[in-house]
């Protein structure tokens, strides 16, 4: 079993949300949206499927209120997650008014890319500061067979449309997986090369409705990460506000490596991240409860002072790791209904 190892506070936390485990929260994983237009074959192989009672996702007043009072409390980055989050009518709104938001010093999107080559120059001006684009394969073949649409060609234009209008790095994040992956790794890092790419390797994590995929396509990233060490790459500092992956750099590339292992034992002793649903659920693990409802408490501008209270209490109860390196994920059925 994991243990975590109790760090002193400092003398003016970062954050007023810490836990038992005096581990402190600066970022939030904000899912603004379930739904995604992509039919990736780890996440949602039949597409999205919208429930019989139509969800009601959090209105931007609500996000508003939300985000300040995360922001009071010490957040400072906040990452706009789905399903795919520019499907939403009003997400350059909902970008704009968090950007906006005093003490947020940074606001990441997560996207599967599709409307990045178009749409890239909007989020930028409406805020967004940090880039992940999901491609899990350089081959158009294979990436139409991992998502379901054949649209590589335009992610990679998306990515480039990117860097021209003056984004410094872009993170791309790649599942591992036996079948995909597992011998593409001289293709990623020669694409890294001469590009400020950090490309991040995520293993598969087992969910509720993918268990048979997982066994079948399951695969560390312990041996690249071997490798890479091996070849010369470093492992670089991580900074309070950065997510869990284990990040390398090389002399000769221009663009980075990010291993993110969520086997890895004491992978959870630093985390750092709350997240809140599309629902306005707060869940305190990616894996595990069925969240606290957050969304009674904000309506009004006067329930900040409620709301913090249960942001407060609620942290107290999370666990000190999850369990999936025991073959428990919890109540996740899948990743795609918590914004991964």
């Amino acid at each position: 079993m994991q243990s975590i190892q109790i760090k002193p506070l400092d003398a003016e936390p970062l954050s007023a949300l810490i836990d038992r485990f005096q581990r402190q929260y600066v970022y939030l994983r904000l899912s603004i949206t379930d739904v995604c237009n992509f039919r990736c074959n780890y996440c949602l192989p039949n597409g999205y499927q919208r429930p019989a009672d139509r969800p009601h996702f959090l209105r931007l007043d609500e996000i508003q209120r939300l985000v300040r009072t995360f922001a009071h409390l010490g957040t400072q980055k906040i990452r706009l997650t789905g399903g795919e989050p520019t499907l939403r009518k009003d997400f350059l709104d909902v970008a704009s008014h968090i950007a906006h938001t005093a003490g947020i010093q940074q606001l990441a999107l997560t996207t599967n890319g599709y409307r990045m080559q178009r749409d890239v120059p909007l989020w930028q001006q409406a805020g967004i500061t940090h880039l992940n684009v999901s491609v899990d394969s350089l081959d158009s073949r294979q990436f139409h067979q991992i998502t379901g649409e054949n649209k590589l060609h335009a992610v990679l234009a998306g990515i480039d449309r990117a860097f021209e209008i003056g984004y410094r790095k872009v993170k791309v994040n790649a599942v591992l997986m036996k079948q995909y992956t597992a011998h593409s790794l001289n293709g990623f890092l020669a694409w890294i090369k001469h590009r400020p790419i950090q490309m991040r390797f995520i293993e598969l994590m087992q969910t509720g409705e993918m268990d048979h995929f997982f066994q079948r396509q399951h695969l560390s990233g312990q041996a690249i990460l071997d490798r890479l060490l091996q070849e010369g790459w470093q492992l670089q500092p991580r900074a309070v506000s950065d997510g869990p992956a284990k990040v390398l750099a090389h002399p000769d590339y221009q663009g980075e490596i990010g291993l993110i292992m969520p086997y890895a034992k004491q992978f959870c002793a630093d985390c750092n991240r709350l997240r809140v649903s599309a629902n306005g659920k707060l869940h305190l693990c990616l894996f595990g409860e069925e969240g606290v409802d957050l969304r009674d408490l904000l309506q009004s501008d006067a329930q900040r002072s409620q709301l913090e209270a249960r942001l407060k209490s609620a942290l107290q109860t999370k666990r000190a790791h999850h369990y999936l390196h025991l073959g428990d994920s919890g109540i996740r059925n899948h990743l795609a209904s918590i914004g991964g």
